[in-house]
C-alpha cells in the first residue's frame, strides 16, 4: 500500500525545485533574473510606440547592466537571465514586471501594456529551464504586472491596482498569497499617472521605506504608521525623476540605487541605510531602472511587522 503526501508544499519545494522564495522586499537577496539586453534593444523605430521617452545606446545599456549585475555577484547574489526574447519586445529587460515571486514559486504576469504582452512567455521558459516552480500564470481577463506587489514580511504585503492590474488580477493574486498563509493584503490604488507601487515607495531596512509623500495614497501611510515604520521622504522632485526611489535591497540596510540622487542618500544615509549608487542613466530612457530590472528568486525572511 503506498502512504499519501503529509506535510506542506513549501517543506517539499528546496528537495524537488531547490531553494527558491521570496516573503520581503529587504531579506538579504539570494538570486535574481534579470534579461541582459540583446537585439530586441536595436533599430527601435518609435520610442513611443514602446512605452519609452527616447532611444537607447545598445552598449551604454548592456555595460550598465553588467555593472549591475557585478554589484549583486559581489554581494553573493546568483544572477540568473533570461537567454531568449523575441526581437519586439524590448521592455523585455524590466524583467521584475514579468514574474513575482512568492514562498512557493513564481507567479508568471500578464502585462498590461500592449507593447509587452509575450515578453512573459520568455520569463516562464526561464524559470521552467532554471526548475524554479510556477504556482500561477495570471489568465482570464487578468491584468498584472510584478512590480504591483511588494512582500513587507511573511505574512503581508501591498498589492497595487490601477492601469498596471485589474480587478481580475488582484482578486487571482490574492487567491494565491492568502493560500499560502499571507493574512494581510493592503490593497492600494496606484496614482493617477504612474504604473506600481515602486513607481513612489521602497523599503530599505526594517521597518524603514523611503516614500513620495505628496503622490503616495493615505492607505500606504496608515499601514506603515500602524507598524511603527520610519518613512523616508523623498526630499526633491527632480530626484524622483531620476527613479531615486527605484531601488534594490541587497540585505535590510543596505540598497543599490542609481547615481544622481545626492539628497535622497543624504536622508537614507541619515536613517542608517548603507547606499551603492550604480549608473543607470541609459536604461532610465527606457522608463524603468534597477528595481524595474530586476526580479527576485530568494531573499531571506525578516521578522514579521506586526501592527503596533
Amino acid at each position: 500500500m503506498y502512504g499519501i503526501t503529509e506535510g506542506s508544499f513549501r517543506d517539499d519545494m528546496p528537495r524537488l525545485y531547490g531553494d527558491w522564495g521570496v516573503d520581503s522586499e529587504i531579506g538579504k537577496l539570494r538570486a535574481v533574473l534579470m534579461r541582459r539586453a540583446g537585439r530586441e534593444i536595436e533599430g527601435i523605430e518609435d520610442p513611443k510606440a514602446m512605452a519609452m521617452k527616447e532611444n537607447w545606446d545598445p552598449e551604454k545599456v548592456r555595460y550598465q547592466q553588467d555593472v549591475l549585475a557585478d554589484i549583486y555577484r559581489n554581494n553573493g547574489v546568483a544572477v540568473h537571465y533570461i537567454e531568449e526574447m523575441g526581437d519586439a519586445y524590448p521592455n523585455g529587460i524590466y524583467a521584475r514586471d514579468l514574474v513575482l515571486m512568492t514562498p512557493e514559486g513564481a507567479v508568471v504576469a500578464r502585462p498590461a501594456a500592449e507593447c509587452r504582452v509575450g515578453e512573459e512567455v520568455y520569463a516562464a521558459r526561464q524559470l521552467s529551464k532554471l526548475g524554479v516552480p510556477i504556482i500561477k500564470t495570471i489568465h482570464g481577463t487578468g491584468i498584472f504586472d510584478g512590480a504591483c506587489l511588494l512582500w513587507m514580511d511573511a505574512e503581508t504585503c501591498m498589492l497595487g491596482y490601477g492601469l498596471r492590474c485589474n480587478q481580475s488580477g488582484m482578486e487571482q493574486i490574492e487567491a494565491e498569497l492568502k493560500a499560502m498563509g499571507v493574512k494581510h493584503v493592503i490593497k492600494v490604488e496606484i496614482p493617477r499617472g504612474m504604473a506600481h507601487l515602486d513607481s513612489f515607495m521602497a523599503f530599505v531596512d526594517y521597518r524603514t521605506a523611503l516614500v513620495l509623500r505628496m503622490a503616495a495614497p493615505n492607505t500606504v501611510y496608515t499601514e506603515l504608521e500602524k507598524r511603527d515604520f520610519n518613512i523616508v521622504d523623498i526630499p526633491d522632485l527632480g530626484e524622483f525623476a531620476g527613479f531615486c526611489q527605484n531601488l534594490v535591497a541587497l540585505e535590510p540596510g543596505k540598497i543599490v540605487m542609481p547615481t544622481g540622487c545626492p539628497k535622497t542618500v543624504a536622508a537614507l544615509e541619515k536613517a542608517g541605510v548603507e547606499v551603492i549608487q550604480t549608473d543607470v542613466s541609459e536604461v532610465m530612457k527606457g522608463n524603468g531602472a534597477i528595481h524595474c530590472m530586476t526580479a527576485f528568486l530568494k531573499r531571506d525572511s525578516v521578522p514579521l511587522y506586526l501592527p503596533e
